[in-house]
């Protein structure tokens, strides 16, 4: 494909809470073995993008560490390869980035130094599938200077969450408002752009003197009239990581068959970082019902409408329903778990009754032990 990528993994967002206390939002667990930013890894390489860098910022190790092998995703190769950036003091600057923005001019030599004409520019929190080749092929054809991947959203999401934008009958974008009080529009940004190379460092540059920082509202946003932004309307699924019910919701969407075949039964395959480990034990007594338990797992007691990522232990009598268990959580006999996402790591004391009575509770019961 003629296009480098550039994944931004580097973001916080407080209404994670204490699930971003200690990892990055793109190293979210998702589906039992998947972490958020499989997802667009796994894009790219499918896509033929052969050059991939990761900007990171915010709890980076917890990205570094899972990408500390680009084979799992096919970058180990002579040409081009998986390139992960970390914020460092340079003469140059001596600050984090302020902003997307900021974050791309901090490593302005990974465009410079590249040789293909075109930028794919996606989030590491989506989960979705997608071939970036039509996008580019559309961005052609229209002649545009950026196109913004976009989706319409069903009328009870909450759509002032998300960049609003509205496109014309040629699908050119003419209004662009990002998390605005008010939505006046269910027309969505996924966070996926596509840019020619060269014009992207002359925005960058130009952002960098005017000391403005985010590519939302200081190019997309700023130059919506003067240059030519187009939208690309996506149908298939999307979802973005940007709460505690969001990423319960994108866990427990696996439970439906329709989304597992679709992403774990269709070409292409969502790869991820393989950890070798059994398959999950389930002892005499045991009830799953509708759950996704991943390999490492031992399970004594009745889980129901759940995922359990891997190493999760249930003991004898426990009942799990409607929650997410991430990796290496042991509950204790005569526990009830139930609305509920319980941190990695974790140890659930005997007889222990946690239930999310208005919405999501996340429970944070750490013992000496810690994984990300």
């Amino acid at each position: 494909m003629r296009a480098i990528g550039i994944i931004l993994a580097g973001g916080n967002n407080h209404r994670m809470g204490e699930l971003t206390k200690l990892r990055a939002i793109a190293a979210m667990p998702i589906a039992g073995s998947y972490r958020s930013i499989d997802f667009a890894l796994s894009n790219m390489t499918h896509s033929h993008i052969q050059k991939v860098g990761v900007i990171t910022q915010y709890n980076a190790k917890s990205i570094t560490q899972h990408l500390s092998s680009s084979k799992w995703w096919d970058f180990g190769r002579k040409q081009g390869g998986l390139f992960v950036f970390t914020p460092s003091i340079t003469a140059n600057s001596n600050f984090w980035a302020r902003g997307t923005a900021d974050a791309i001019y901090q490593n302005l030599s990974f465009l410079k130094n590249s040789h293909e004409p075109y930028v794919v520019i996606v989030s590491g929190d989506g989960i979705y599938k997608m071939n970036y080749n039509r996008i580019l092929e559309y961005h052609i054809e229209k002649k545009a200077d950026i196109t913004v991947v976009c989706k319409d959203m069903p009328s009870d999401v909450e759509a002032e969450r998300y960049g609003v934008l509205s496109m014309n009958e040629e699908s050119r974008i003419t209004n662009f408002e990002e998390k605005p009080i008010e939505a006046w529009s269910h027309t969505v940004s996924c966070g996926i752009y596509v840019i020619r190379r060269r014009q992207l460092i002359e925005l960058i540059e130009k952002c960098a003197e005017e000391d403005r920082h985010d590519f939302v509202s200081d190019i997309l946003i700023r130059y919506r009239n003067q240059k030519r932004i187009y939208g690309y309307r996506i149908k298939d699924y999307w979802r973005n990581i940007a709460s505690k019910e969001d990423y319960f919701q994108a866990n427990m969407d696996f439970l439906k068959k329709d989304v597992r075949d679709y992403f774990f039964h269709q070409y292409p395959d969502v790869y991820s970082k393989v950890d070798d480990l059994p398959p999950a034990k389930y002892n005499v007594g045991s009830e799953v019902r509708t759950s996704l338990i991943s390999s490492g797992c031992i399970i004594n007691g009745a889980v129901h409408d759940s995922v359990l990522f891997k190493k999760v232990f249930v003991g004898n009598n426990s009942y799990i329903k409607n929650s997410i268990i991430l990796n290496d959580v042991y509950i204790g006999d005569n526990s009830h778990i139930e609305n509920c996402i319980v941190e990695s790591h974790g140890t659930i004391r005997a007889n222990s009754y946690y239930k999310g009575e208005n919405g999501i509770q996340v429970i944070v019961e750490k013992s000496d032990r810690f994984v990300l």
